[in-house]
């Protein structure tokens, strides 16, 4: 980028507008857009700028210069997220990054840096859809997140059947005198209910595996991070005293010490020790051991945090195999019909030529 680099232009109002509607991208993502910004202000990657800056005295803002997205750098990236958050942080939001829990993917989101999530998603979902969602982080952070399973996941099944509140006597629950926030409508329909978790996910909140799963995407694990830890992470239920233990439902990854929901855990029940999948190989490579970092119990790399708490086991894969089993008889079934109806037609039509029709 040239000697303006941090005069804040039209190029980067152009790119602040564009990561504002999108909410959150990755490198590739940004790649094309960066490249077509360029472009029309004509303006040029970083690399390209300092590999040539020696050699030329005049400006390399030339008007209808062509970027290609190949062109483009990380570094061009957070140069226009730098002075993205120069402009914007007096508004309190901040574009952030985290690694994918899965592929290691660098992704950057924009974030409120204050405001309530549940206060901001108010401005766009009615009160029903914003208890909906409660009840789906309920699920997801209570239900399914037990000791003996970290699923922090939840069907589109088990999703639906949450599309109405929970009885009176549960609504009305209350702490300090004040009932349940968010209980106070009747609910979803069910039909309501399946098409708000698809406008969650179509708005980046949560993420839809192959499996079927539901799960809080990386954009919304930044912007409900100290939502999750506050709301889910207490003292242990059984003891009031001062030496009671601090119940941990939200851990962090003991290599990066990232949010976890998707990865491995410790064999040792109790013990705390989780990493992410892509967090294994460099942990254990400096600890020259494959054993775990605090109890040093041998790390076998199959008790999992995640849906596949759910989709290793016998009864899920037995499951699969019987709808695979199912659905393949139903082609046969319909492919057997199919040769059926056109026999049919094929002996009617001899029938009509037999008539002189």
């Amino acid at each position: 980028m040239p000697d303006d680099e941090h005069q804040y232009n039209d190029s980067n109002r152009a790119f602040l507008q564009v990561f504002m509607a999108k909410g959150a991208l990755t490198l590739k993502e940004a790649k094309p857009i960066l490249a077509r910004i360029f472009s029309a202000h004509g303006r040029c990657p970083l690399d390209h700028f300092k590999s040539h800056r020696k050699k030329t005295d005049f400006s390399l803002l030339v008007e209808g210069t062509e970027t290609v997205e190949t062109d483009v750098t990380e570094a061009d990236l957070l140069s226009y997220v730098a002075a993205a958050n120069d402009a914007i942080s007096f508004f309190d939001l901040e574009i952030r990054s985290m690694l994918s829990q899965t592929d290691h993917t660098r992704i950057w989101a924009l974030v409120n840096t204050t405001s309530d999530p549940m206060t901001q998603l108010a401005t766009t979902h009615s009160a029903d859809e914003i208890s909906y969602l409660k009840r789906l982080l309920d699920a997801m952070f209570e239900t399914y997140n037990t000791p003996r399973q970290e699923v922090m996941a939840v069907t589109a099944m088990q999703a639906v059947r949450l599309h109405k509140n929970p009885s009176e006597s549960q609504a009305n629950s209350t702490q300090n005198g004040g009932t349940t926030q968010g209980s106070a409508g009747k609910g979803l329909t069910m039909a309501d209910a399946e098409r708000t978790l698809e406008l969650f996910v179509e708005e980046g909140w949560f993420e839809k595996s192959h499996n079927g799963f539901f799960t809080l995407s990386p954009r919304a694990l930044m912007e409900l991070k100290h939502y999750l830890i506050n709301t889910y992470n207490g003292p242990n239920d059984e003891e009031d005293g001062e030496d009671e233990e601090r119940v941990e439902k939200i851990k962090n990854c003991h290599a990066c010490r990232e949010l976890i929901t998707v990865g491995q855990r410790c064999p040792v029940r109790e013990c705390t020790v989780r990493v992410h999948d892509m967090c294994t190989q460099n942990l254990f490579r400096a600890l020259r051991e494959r054993k775990c970092p605090t109890c040093k119990t041998e790390w076998v790399g199959e008790n999992y945090v995640g849906e596949r708490v759910v989709t290793t086991t016998e009864a899920w894969l037995k499951g699969r195999r019987r709808s695979k089993s199912g659905a393949k008889t139903n082609g046969t079934q319909q492919r057997m019909r199919r040769q059926v109806d056109e026999a049919e037609d094929e002996e009617q039509e001899q029938e009509t030529r037999s008539a002189g029709f």
